[in-house]
């Protein structure tokens, strides 16, 4: 009776989910909000916990399936009437790029520092902040990139030019924290640092919000 129990409860289960599924809409795991990411976790222990527990009746797994799902379309109309709500729960895409500048402010609004912003920037294949004219943190925590004029897609291919070696840039300073380890590995020290800044006119590191390093562009610093 135990296994046939189970296997009622499971079958329920299921075709409860894939009822919700078709009213709620598809989305594809990328579109995920943290607040759908979450609800999914929450459903997804209420279900296992209902179906193997022999404590918990039929009725109640059939409750609990009908609540939720009353509690998510609510949601989801209340959501559609007061757009205000949505964007509470949701959120909403902050630039923290603009105009080839960091928000500082949007920054940590989304608790973003620039080594995570720049594992976002190259997953959209932008490998130096200097190409960079608007970046838009979203609300599934992707972000989006529109290049900068000069960042042009002609390739040296395109004009029959030799081709030359790559370099990826490097993080130097993030916040007027002095990055020790990408430092030493360009083979650089911070005296050779500062007197980098001190030739661009800066003579704090507190003035820098982040510079970045390449071979082939030199040091790229923006200031408070």
């Amino acid at each position: 009776m135990d296994y046939t129990y189970i296997a009622v409860k499971l079958v329920t289960a299921f075709v409860g989910l894939w009822i919700m599924t078709k009213l709620l809409g598809k989305k594809e795991i990328s579109q995920l909000t943290p607040f759908d990411f979450i609800s999914s976790l929450m459903l997804s222990e209420l279900v296992g916990n209902t179906i193997y527990d022999r404590e918990v009746r039929y009725g109640e797994l059939l409750f609990a399936l009908a609540l939720w799902m009353v509690l998510s379309l609510a949601l989801e109309k209340v959501a559609e009437i007061f757009p205000q709500l949505a964007t509470t729960l949701s959120g909403r895409p902050d630039i923290i790029i603009r105009d080839g500048k960091i928000d500082e402010k949007a920054m940590k609004r989304n608790n973003l520092d620039m080594h995570q912003v720049g594992m976002l920037l190259r997953e959209q294949e932008v490998f130096s902040l200097r190409d960079v004219a608007y970046a838009i943190f979203e609300t599934n925590g992707n972000l989006s990139v529109l290049k900068s004029s000069a960042a042009e897609n002609i390739t040296r291919k395109d004009l029959k030019l030799p081709e030359e070696p790559v370099y990826l840039s490097r993080i130097l300073i993030d916040k007027g924290f002095v990055e020790k380890d990408e430092l030493h590995a360009i083979g650089r020290d911070e005296a050779w640092l500062l007197g980098e800044l001190q030739a661009q006119g800066i003579t704090r590191l507190a003035d820098v919000v982040y510079a970045e390093w390449s071979e082939d562009s030199g040091l790229y610093v923006q200031r408070r």
